[in-house]
């Protein structure tokens, strides 16, 4: 029984692939706003009723792995090797995950561009940061032994979240990078003497 059920897994994992790599290819070939949900199973050779039993709308499948992401934040901080602090496993996961985006890699432009020039992703990509924020902070509350919702494990939630962003761009991506955790870990100064 295990057989088939692994079988019937990777079935679905190959389909679900095949979805969303049609559905990148034809985004970007064609536009976002020109593209069907109908356009996309086609391109994967299955049905539209097949496409809606691997991802809720159109938004989700141009952030296929969504759910993963979020699940290795979460990790990031609750599998970190005892006595490590949550903000170097958070920086280091971002830095393996995240900088790909920020250093311009040639696929990651063009998925760039077609999330920035599309306001539904954009929209899409707010709601699912938000969500990854807050599966975030309630990591790092419950690592830390603070209180559920706290304030500062919000906060840091929500400057890790936004770190990427922030890099992007840098002559030196990863150096930006650690500057912004350093920042965190240690606090502002103003500069005063």
């Amino acid at each position: 029984m295990t057989e088939t059920t692994g079988r019937r897994e990777r079935k679905k994992a190959r389909t679900r692939q095949a979805l969303a790599d049609a559905a990148l290819r034809l985004f970007l070939e064609h536009g976002y706003d020109n593209v069907g949900v109908r356009d996309v199973a086609e391109a994967a050779d299955v049905s539209v009723t097949t496409l809606f039993k691997h991802f809720p709308g159109k938004e989700a499948l141009v952030f296929d792995q969504d759910e993963d992401h979020e699940a290795a934040l979460v990790a990031a901080v609750r599998d970190r090797a005892p006595g490590r602090p949550v903000l170097h496993a958070l920086r280091d996961h971002v830095a393996r995950t995240r900088l790909s985006l920020a250093d311009g890699a040639p696929d990651a432009a063009a998925f760039i561009r077609l999330v920035n020039a599309t306001p539904a992703l954009q929209e899409y990509v707010d709601r699912m940061w938000l969500r990854h924020e807050t599966a975030l902070a309630a990591a790092i509350a419950e690592a830390t032994g603070a209180p559920e919702g706290d304030i500062g494990a919000a906060a840091l939630a929500h400057f890790v979240m936004e770190s990427p962003r922030l890099v992007r761009g840098h002559d030196d991506p990863r150096r930006a990078l650690h500057e912004v955790f350093t920042l965190l870990e240690q606090g502002w100064g103003d500069g005063s003497p």
